[in-house]
């Protein structure tokens, strides 16, 4: 069955367009353009695209139970009211540190887990946090370089989460009911991936769908690649035009069968940019490709 790629908005994020969740209440998504500090809010009936903008950098967004949204802002996972542009912190996180909120997500019981890494890519700096519905912060997982996707399965018995340094997409046992994490080994591994052909992208954004296979953003492929967790194998490439920075993927749509992807902008040279990288920062759709996934979860804290 072939796919269709559609350019939904050209060049939206000048820097990292990133963190696609798509909000089932209102039937947008909401995605983020991480060094600038905004929060976009796009509506695909209308074709408006929103924006707010934060004064730091945003790593990931989701909606909070209670209205508003909860954000990875620099060092904390804070509120925020869209309409007052109103900022509360709710937790701090690696204080201190030359580090930054990365990728987030909720977990099917409604807790935040968001991850940090450093702002110059130092190696094992980062560390992957759990904000719990009653406030409560956990360190999970320690010395990661670069914090991102995180997925859980259909039978919310297995957390996957990617570090995209080492490129490799982990799997967790996982209890839903405490949010304990136990018994880490490797569920994809980039560089062992035969279809790669020795030109490695690196794992990046991760969303999964109702059969359970994984959906990775692939960082300099120019890519969304579909696994088999349970084998490591890649079962499909989607290839984006013109942006080879791929940073993110959240299923949306009233059918939840539409792959939303965000992409890279910042640090492409002028001459790419005009040639090869001319999408790049753009935030594309993907329909026809026989998959869809689950709501997306929301903070209930």
């Amino acid at each position: 069955m072939s796919y269709k790629v559609e350019t939904v908005l050209k060049n939206v994020a000048t820097t990292v367009g990133e963190g696609p969740h798509w909000d089932d209440a209102t039937q947008t998504l909401l995605f983020i353009d991480i060094n600038n500090g905004k929060i976009f809010r796009y509506n695909p009936a209308t074709g408006t695209n929103d924006m707010i903008q934060l004064n730091g950098a945003v790593g990931f967004v989701v909606p909070r139970s209670k209205g508003g949204l909860v954000v990875g802002l620099d060092l904390t996972i804070s509120a925020v009211d869209w309409n007052t542009k109103t900022v509360t912190k709710l937790a701090e996180v690696d204080p201190g540190s030359n580090n930054r909120m990365n990728d987030g997500k909720c977990d099917p019981k409604g807790r935040v887990w968001g991850g940090t890494m450093s702002k110059t890519f130092a190696p094992d700096q980062g560390n992957l946090y759990c904000l719990d519905i009653d406030g409560t912060l956990t360190k999970k997982v320690e010395r990661v370089t670069i914090s991102n996707g995180l997925a859980w399965s259909p039978d919310n018995t297995t957390m996957y989460y990617i570090d995209t340094t080492p490129h490799k997409v982990y799997a967790y046992d996982y209890d839903i009911n405490t949010g304990n994490i136990s018994n880490r080994r490797v569920a994809v591994d980039f560089d062992a991936v035969p279809e790669f052909k020795g030109n490695v992208p690196g794992p990046d954004g991760m969303t999964i769908d109702t059969d359970g296979n994984l959906w990775v953003a692939c960082f300099g492929g120019g890519m969304v690649a579909k696994f088999d967790p349970k084998t490591g194998a890649a079962l499909q490439q989607v290839s984006l035009p013109n942006a080879t920075k791929i940073t993110s993927v959240a299923w949306g749509g009233k059918n939840l069968d539409e792959l939303y992807v965000t992409s890279l902008r910042e640090g492409i040279p002028d001459s790419e940019f005009q040639t090869t990288e001319s999408l790049a920062g753009s935030l594309f759709r993907v329909t026809g490709l026989n998959a869809k996934g689950s709501p997306a979860n929301i903070y209930q804290g």
